[in-house]
């Protein structure tokens, strides 16, 4: 279905449909649960509408302690995969081209924030665009402004971007295949401003899975926000349990001695008591352990839940650094990095698609057997035991078992592949009486990890 049969067949034809589309039970729904997720990661959470109480006829002030432990896993969930720069393969032709193009509009940067959209809310939104000096841009739309249309079948078949200024003027952004109109009410109608003409496509629609609808994301705070609640409920009545009964009450058994009263302020205070009497403090057993047990299952809850591993965030200590340890500290990481890898690439296929074709339109020029050689490497930001890697690959080496571009690929210390081969190949030119063979040593005791074979390209 095109843009314009969905305009009449559920609006009409209205030259305002956009407006209508924004507004619909669905969009808003949607839209409010976003500007939710930014109340809570702000620190608005449900404890702060805990009332106060009455405690020996006064009101008492009841603690309200929040744990912001959700931006922190969020913020760990997007560096651990998209903290290091996410690496291109394939012909140095292509790649050359696109890592100028990445560099020049700071690409990566715009992925990150993709990335830590997809985890807050579900759903980031990227247009890229030529600016004033025609360098490819992308722009990060909000989330809170973001109207994505599809139709009837689930195809994505335009794109609206509504926000209101703080004078109370409503713009909207259309995005069409073709085209990008901007509309207003200042002055008090709905009115068209400007066209210009859609250069790359709709915006780039970077998503997570969703059980109950798979054109939207669904974010990973609501996986968090009840088990948090829980735990904020649990600390803040378990504080006020503890200070509202630290002191306790003085209770006095049998006969005093005659003329000695009990001090108005028992605390620090001595009394006089006869020899059958007897004085002490009543109050209640804060049962420290109930609350300890709890909280560490609320907390280890949360950390499993959200793919957390428990020693980043101080709740465990580890004493062997092995690969293999690592990789099991790591391991629920690892699946949960792989699942938003997957939501990531899914855009960044569309995102390389819409740069071809801005490039083309510069005079850049791929044949498809070039393009189709493109491809994304990501590079999870967990601990690594580099020696360990290196020695692997060492051997995987002697055995033959292992090309020299696969070696750099998995190398800790290159982040650069294309750069590194063309490093080596500058050296192995500067080598004329090695007969074309680089020779690379391991360490000081001078033993050879072999001699590789690098195309010079004659």
């Amino acid at each position: 279905m095109s843009l314009q049969e969905y305009i009449k067949d559920k609006y009409n034809d209205s030259p305002l449909w956009f407006v209508e589309e924004c507004n619909n039970a669905i969009a808003n729904m949607r839209i409010v649960n976003v500007l939710d997720k930014k109340e809570y990661l702000s620190g608005n959470h449900a404890i702060l509408n805990r009332p106060n109480e009455q405690f020996n006829g006064k009101e008492f002030i009841s603690r309200k302690i929040v744990l912001n432990y959700a931006k922190v896993m969020v913020q760990f969930q997007s560096a651990f995969i998209m903290k290091n720069p996410i690496t291109l393969s394939g012909k140095e032709n292509v790649v050359g081209e696109y890592k100028k193009v990445y560099k020049k509009g700071k690409i990566h940067q715009t992925l990150q924030k993709a990335m830590d959209g997809v985890i807050k809310y579900g759903d980031s939104y990227v247009y890229l665009y030529f600016d004033e000096n025609k360098v490819i841009k992308p722009k990060l739309i909000p989330s809170e402004s973001s109207y994505a249309v599809f139709d009837d079948f689930g195809a994505y078949v335009a794109f609206i971007e509504h926000f209101t200024t703080i004078d109370n003027i409503s713009y909207w952004y259309v995005y069409t295949s073709d085209s990008v109109i901007k509309y207003s009410d200042h002055g008090g109608n709905q009115r068209e401003i400007t066209t210009s003409k859609n250069l790359s496509g709709l915006p780039i629609h970077f998503h997570s899975h969703n059980e109950l609808d798979e054109l939207v994301g669904r974010s990973d705070l609501d996986d968090y926000i009840g088990i948090l609640d829980n735990m904020e409920d649990l600390i803040s009545k378990a504080t006020d349990s503890f200070y509202r009964y630290i002191s306790g009450i003085p209770v006095l058994k049998g006969q005093q001695l005659k003329g000695e009263g009990l001090p108005t302020h028992a605390i620090a205070g001595g009394i006089a008591i006869d020899t059958d009497a007897d004085f002490k403090f009543e109050s209640n057993q804060f049962d420290y352990k109930a609350f300890e047990a709890l909280y560490k299952t609320l907390m280890q809850a949360l950390l499993d839940v959200s793919g957390t591993p428990a020693v980043s965030m101080n709740q465990s200590s580890i004493s062997n650094l092995s690969e293999v340890s690592i990789k099991l500290l790591f391991s629920l990481a690892e699946i949960k990095g792989s699942m938003n890898e997957r939501y990531m690439r899914e855009g960044i296929d569309v995102l390389h698609e819409q740069l071809r074709a801005m490039m083309e339109l510069q005079g850049i020029v791929f044949t498809d057997e070039d393009y189709e050689s493109l491809g994304t490497v990501f590079h999870y930001n967990q601990p690594q035991n580099e020696k360990d890697i290196i020695d692997n690959l060492k051997t995987l080496h002697d055995m033959n078992a292992i090309s020299l571009q696969s070696i750099l690929e998995q190398n800790p210390y290159v982040n650069d592949v294309v750069v590194e081969m063309e490093r080596i190949k500058h050296d192995t030119n500067s080598q004329p009486n090695n007969g074309g063979k680089l020779t690379l040593n391991n360490g000081s005791n001078g033993q050879s990890l072999g001699q590789t074979q690098v195309n010079q390209g004659n």
